[in-house]
C-alpha cells in the first residue's frame, strides 16, 4: 500500500485529519514565497501536535545550512525535502551534517527528466517526481500541476530510478486512484489537492484523499 504525505500543513485541524487518515508523513514548508510557509515557532508548535507515528518532513528551496538547521531543531524534523536546484553534492552535505532523511524533488515533463534521479542514487533517501511549474511561477511545486504519469508506468516492476521514490503534482481524492494504478507509486504527496484555498487545508479533503489511497 502506498504511503501518504500531506504537505504544507499549517494548523492542528490538518494534523488531526492526517492522523485520522493514517497518513505516514506531514510536510512543513520553509519557503517565504509559499502561502504554506511556517515560522520556526509555528513549526515547533505543530511538531508538538503531531503524533509520534507520523514523520515530519521539512520542505526547503535552495536554503542555507543555517536555515535548515534552525528548522530541523525547531520542528524536530525526521527529514528534509529539497525542492530547489540542489545537486547530489549539496544533498549529500545536508545529509551528512544534519543526520536526517533527505528527499529530492525532481520536476518532470518528459522521460528524459527521469534520468536525473540516478545521479542521486546512494545519496538521498527518496526522489519525489513532481510536475514542472509554468514558466515564471513563484513556486516550485504545490500548484496542482500534473505530468504524464504514464512516464512512470511499470512502477516497482518496471521503472526503477535506483532509489526509493514518490509521486506529487495534480493529486487529489479524485485522481490518486488513477495515479496509483498507472505508476504503482510507493508514496503519494499531496498539497493543493487537499486545500480550500492556497495554504488553507481542508480536513474533509485530507480524509477523503487518505481514504482513496487506503481503498486501493
Amino acid at each position: 500500500m502506498a504511503r501518504i504525505k500531506i504537505c504544507g500543513v499549517r494548523d492542528r485541524a490538518a494534523i488531526d485529519a492526517a492522523a485520522a487518515g493514517h497518513a505516514d508523513y506531514v510536510g512543513f514548508v520553509f519557503f517565504p514565497k509559499s502561502p504554506r510557509n511556517l515560522s520556526f515557532d509555528e513549526a515547533s508548535a505543530l511538531a508538538g501536535m503531531t503524533p509520534s507515528a507520523i514523520r515530519r518532513i521539512g520542505l526547503f528551496v535552495n536554503a542555507d545550512d543555517e536555515m535548515i538547521g534552525a528548522a530541523v531543531r525547531a520542528a524536530r524534523l525526521d527529514g528534509v525535502q529539497l525542492h530547489g536546484e540542489e545537486g547530489p553534492d549539496r544533498a549529500a552535505a545536508i545529509k551528512g551534517r544534519f543526520g536526517v532523511e533527505v528527499w529530492k524533488a525532481l520536476a518532470v515533463t518528459t522521460r528524459a527528466d527521469l534520468a536525473a534521479a540516478r545521479s542521486y542514487a546512494g545519496v538521498v533517501d527518496r526522489i519525489l517526481f513532481d510536475a514542472k511549474t509554468p514558466p515564471g511561477a513563484a513556486l516550485p511545486g504545490g500548484m496542482g500541476v500534473r505530468f504524464d504519469w504514464r512516464l512512470l508506468a511499470g512502477g516497482r516492476g518496471g521503472f526503477d530510478p535506483g532509489v526509493p521514490w514518490g509521486l506529487a503534482g495534480g493529486l487529489d481524492a479524485s485522481t490518486v486512484a488513477e495515479a496509483l494504478a498507472t505508476t504503482q507509486a510507493p508514496l503519494v504527496d499531496v498539497s493543493s489537492g487537499v486545500e480550500d484555498a492556497p495554504g488553507v487545508k481542508s480536513p474533509a479533503k485530507i480524509r477523503a484523499f487518505c481514504e482513496a489511497v487506503r481503498a486501493r
